[in-house]
């Protein structure tokens, strides 16, 4: 056979043991468990943990105490960020999901919202006599019997004391970046050359939530905190002549901090702030190690964030409910030391 026949050969050749490759891992025909293929990836479900997700529930045993009942609003996406291609935004839109999932870990009474529809829905049929009443049936009969309907009572739904609205507010890229990269090799043409390079790059995403007395509409305590994320990328390569052959090859790596997940522990940062003021806890118990090297958001040369230079005490104990408390006087004891504490307007409120 020619040269030119082996060549024409060879690439249907080469396409059969391809399908025959592939036939391996997909069927045209489902398997007992009703799957044309195995899924790859073993990774198990885990916990959705920011660093301050164990602090936040240490709060069982005070917010337990103290019920206040907390709802949570509408926290948008403000920063009108969407995807190149348009497929969609950059950032989650369930921030109000992530902040009802942080006051569940504190253990904060919740009231539901954000998402009244199917309440609505059953008062509705409720109304029309339309729902039976599953406890008891007429004249004792079974539960759920035609003409036993559920009842409306006035004042049967709890309503909250403080609810929790805002956005994400910022969403800026690269503000800074840096990047080295070489090239060597022979000065011969078919020498051997190679390439390396490397680069970092910053981004950050910002939060402004509010607490909101449900009675007056007082704005009671504002925060705004952001968060910078990093990304990295690493490749190298080499290129060579082999006689009559050459060899290209590159390897590289590249990795970015989970945007999401950063706008999660924004949140969690927040609402645990919010709750750490509205219960007056201690300020030496629950959040004693934040503002180290487990703090995303705080500066190397912070103190402990809840041990004011004033406040040199023991108790653990719930401190009596008061105005004035001296634990509280400052504002801005969970800040990094480059923070605006000569703002104290944005604090205070909550007593």
């Amino acid at each position: 056979m020619t040269s030119r026949g082996k060549r024409h050969l060879a690439k249907p050749l080469i396409f059969v043991i391809a399908m025959v490759a592939l036939s391996g891992c997909i069927s045209p025909s489902a398997d007992d468990n009703g799957r044309y293929t195995a899924p790859i990836g073993d990774a198990p479900v885990i916990a959705n943990e920011t660093p301050y997700s164990d602090a936040l529930r240490c709060f069982d045993r005070y917010t337990a105490q103290k019920p206040l009942r907390v709802a949570v609003g509408q926290i948008a996406d403000y920063t009108g960020k969407y995807e190149s291609d348009n497929s969609g935004r950059k950032l989650t839109q369930g921030a109000a999901l992530m902040a009802m999932s942080a006051l569940a870990k504190a253990g904060v009474p919740l009231v539901e919202r954000f998402d009244t529809s199917v309440a609505e829905m059953e008062l509705k049929y409720a109304n029309n006599k339309l729902i039976a009443d599953d406890k008891v049936g007429p004249q004792g009969g079974a539960p759920g019997a035609p003409g036993d309907y559920r009842k409306i009572f006035a004042g049967s739904i709890p309503g909250s004391d403080y609810y929790i609205v805002g956005g994400i507010t910022e969403l800026n890229f690269n503000i800074r970046s840096e990047g080295a990269n070489a090239d060597a090799g022979q000065t011969a043409t078919n020498g051997l050359k190679g390439t390396a390079g490397a680069s970092l790059y910053v981004m950050n995403v910002g939060l402004d939530l509010r607490l909101v007395d449900t009675n007056t509409l007082e704005v009671v305590d504002v925060i705004s905190y952001q968060k910078q994320i990093i990304g990295r990328q690493v490749q190298a390569g080499v290129f060579d002549f082999l006689g009559h052959y050459f060899a290209d090859a590159s390897v590289g790596e590249s990795a970015l901090e989970p945007i999401q997940l950063a706008v999660r522990s924004v949140i969690e940062r927040a609402v645990l702030e919010m709750v750490s003021r509205l219960y007056h806890t201690p300020s030496d118990t629950c959040t004693s190690g934040l503002g180290g090297e487990g703090d995303p958001l705080a500066g190397p040369d912070d103190r402990s964030p809840y041990a004011p230079a004033h406040v040199a005490t023991a108790n653990t104990t719930i401190p009596e409910e008061k105005h004035n408390d001296a634990s509280h006087e400052n504002p801005y004891r969970f800040y990094s030391s480059g923070d605006p504490a000569d703002e104290p307007s944005l604090r205070g409120r909550v007593d």
